[in-house]
């Protein structure tokens, strides 16, 4: 069985709820995971999306959240998990400048936000407070496998 990941907010492809927005209460939607293939160690999840300023015109990625060693028995995160991330988990920084996730909150368009885990074969060290560059740059050459789940929003009015 493959590394799968999915959220009971929102299936794949589909609209996230204004909930979990800056139109909402901006915190992060429950996520689950399943299928850690064989010597995994710790996980990496990415939030990003890629057509930032506007789906037309993409000019940048924009970072939304970053975790790194999220421990090999974790399977799941709670809705607007913040201090009770679980224990040895760092969190990096996003495009905000700041730890922790920021929800979609796109100038124009439909956006596509991709929630990406990675099952790597090792704990990475503490890198301070890195960026979406600096975790993937220290995860190269130990990902085993990938997954990934993509949900759509735009703003309404």
């Amino acid at each position: 069985m493959p590394l799968a990941i999915t959220s009971h907010e929102f299936p794949e492809g589909g609209a996230i709820p204004a909930h979990f927005t800056c139109d909402g209460a901006d915190v992060s939607p429950a996520l689950a995971w399943s299928g850690a293939p064989a010597g995994t160690r710790s996980y990496v999840l990415i939030v990003d999306d890629p057509d930032a300023p506007d789906p037309d015109h993409p000019k940048t990625t924009w970072v939304h959240w970053v975790l790194y060693n999220l421990r090999r028995d974790t399977n799941a995160l709670t809705e607007g998990v913040l201090s009770d991330l679980p224990p040895g988990t760092r969190e990096g920084l996003n495009d905000w400048k700041r730890t922790g996730y920021g929800g979609p909150c796109p100038p124009i368009g439909r956006h596509r936000y991709f929630f990406k885990l990675y099952a790597l074969d090792t704990v990475l060290p503490d890198l301070g407070r890195p960026t979406k560059a600096q975790v993937e740059a220290a995860m190269k050459g130990h990902v085993l496998e990938q997954a990934e789940l993509m949900g759509m929003y735009q703003k309404s009015g």
